[in-house]
């Protein structure tokens, strides 16, 4: 199990690590920030607040957040039509949500997420990575048109990517006293300057130079009509990101052997968007792939994320020429390294050997992250997986009888009894050709959910009508009390009747 405390090595390994991903964070901060619409800057000053404040209060130490795609795709339309002030109340808006949704302790539902669900969201995720970077292979044609770069220069493009990833994965092999991303970044960029070679620099996407950023209360009109804006928008954006940081976090916990905090995680993040929206930044959470770097590199503390963030502000105070001149080429090579080390190869050898249900919720899932976002692949994912299980278990309710010495015929029920085998519970009795006296034993069932309460009422009902002795032993004392027809056939046995509740509206 690693080791979180602030030990001497941990401390230079944070800070190193540190350094690696906020130089891997610039470009994707610039990205997202275009994709929704917004100056550069806006992307950055995200990348730094949210990767701040996350790192420093957030539930997973070594975690790295910051401007995302997944958020950045909502944002698009919100700035199209109303600009981006409205875009930063909306980020306030998000925050307070994603505290909210921590001070409820709704973190914990993120263990529901079904393990083929994870493996889908982490494939799926491993391939918008990697799509992402085949936009730096591509040029403007003469007719304005997009298209693959010419061979001189894809063939350049392509040696600086396979040096950047041979260095990455050899250099650990021979030293750990630098981060092997980071090595990799800088000899890049010396060859690159030493050789005056002729390829596309952070500084060809876009200046990152800037000042401080200052405090900006949302420039909105504070009424009911802006409220109902930009609230749809703060709802998408506060689930895609906490879904996202939630599972990455679990990635994390299952790469380090350790565990984070989920509540706490949705307060860190909802704290880092409030303050973020009101410092004129356009959202962020958790970076599936700057995170996998820095444990990769050894950052496994909070200073690791603190560290990144400080880093990052730094460039847009006082490094950007320097920033501006690492090639695009070796920021690729890490993230195809990112990519290789994300997607979840074992997968392949497993699809034959795992239910064929479960198969489909992993393609399911890796397919619908690519083509659509990761929250609706998850939560596609989960209904799925909580459908074919009600399915599965709805085959497992049956029975078996035997008649007492008194002539009376036992249904010794097994499997649960909810929504879903509740037509499989009714199939078992037949009321026209049992005898005048029958028993329904519950010992080897459990009563899940309102449906069962109904079905046991039904098949009282139907015995009743024909005149027939029923007896229901071994319910729980709370099945009881929610049964309306059948509660007077209902026999307690108080050292043998199981305890367990319900879930059922009747109450409520």
């Amino acid at each position: 199990m690693f080791d979180l405390r602030s030990t001497h090595k941990n401390l230079k390994d944070d800070l190193l690590s540190g350094v690696t991903v906020s130089l891997a964070m610039v470009p994707e901060a610039i990205a997202f920030a275009f994709v929704a619409g917004v100056n550069p800057l806006v992307g950055l000053y995200a990348a730094f607040f949210v990767g701040l404040i996350a790192a420093s209060i957030g539930g997973r130490p070594g975690m790295i957040s910051g401007a995302t795609g997944a958020l950045a795709v909502v944002m698009v339309a919100l700035v199209a039509d109303h600009g981006v002030e409205y875009l930063f109340a909306a980020v306030v808006l998000m925050g307070i949500i994603q505290v909210s949704a921590g001070a409820l302790r709704l973190g914990k539902f993120i263990r529901m997420v079904p393990y083929p669900v994870m493996l889908g969201f982490v494939n799926g995720l491993a391939i918008v990575i990697f799509l992402a970077q085949l936009q730096q292979f591509k040029e403007e044609k003469v007719n304005g048109a997009e298209g693959w770069l010419a061979m001189p220069d894809m063939a350049l493009l392509l040696g600086l990517v396979a040096i950047t990833m041979a260095i990455i994965h050899y250099l650990p092999r021979f030293t750990r006293a630098i981060p092997s991303s980071l090595a990799a970044i800088i000899v890049i960029t010396v060859i690159v300057t030493l050789l005056n070679l002729d390829v596309r620099t952070v500084g060809d996407v876009a200046s990152i130079g800037g000042g401080l950023p200052d405090f900006h209360i949302p420039d909105v009109p504070f009424t009911w009509e802006t409220l109902m804006i930009i609230l749809p928008y703060s709802l998408i954006l506060a689930a895609i990101g906490l879904i996202e940081s939630l599972l990455t976090m679990r990635l994390i916990d299952e790469v380090t052997q350790t565990r984070g905090r989920g509540n706490k995680e949705c307060i860190g993040q909802g704290t880092a968007n409030v303050v973020t929206g009101f410092f004129g930044g356009m959202g962020g959470c958790a970076m599936i792939g700057q995170s996998m770097i820095n444990i990769n590199s050894g950052g496994l503390g909070r200073l690791s994320g603190i560290s990144a963030a400080i880093a990052l502000l730094c460039y847009i105070l006082f490094a950007s020429p320097l920033i501006e001149m690492i090639p695009v080429a070796a920021l690729v090579g890490v993230m195809f390294i990112v990519v290789l080390g994300t997607f979840e190869w074992s997968s392949f050898r497993i699809m034959g050997k795992i239910p064929r249900a479960d198969a489909f919720v992993l393609v399911l899932v890796s397919g619908i992250t690519v083509a659509t976002d990761l929250a609706i692949a998850v939560i596609i994912g989960v209904i799925v997986s909580a459908l074919v299980f009600a399915w599965e278990s709805a085959k497992h309710m049956s029975a078996k009888t035997y008649t007492k010495e008194n002539g009376t015929l036992v249904y010794e029920l097994h499997g649960p009894l909810f929504f879903s085998s509740v037509t499989s519970f009714n199939e078992i009795f037949d009321p026209n050709n049992d005898p005048d006296e029958i028993e329904i034993d519950f010992r080897h069932t459990r009563v899940s959910d309102h449906s069962g309460i109904e079905a046991i009422d039904s098949v009282a009902e139907r015995y009743s009508k024909l005149g027939k002795k029923l007896h229901l032993t071994h319910l729980s004392p709370e099945c009881i009390s929610l049964l309306v027809k059948a509660e007077d056939l209902a026999e307690v046995n108080v050292s043998e009747d199981p305890h367990y509740h319900v879930a059922t509206d009747r109450l409520g």
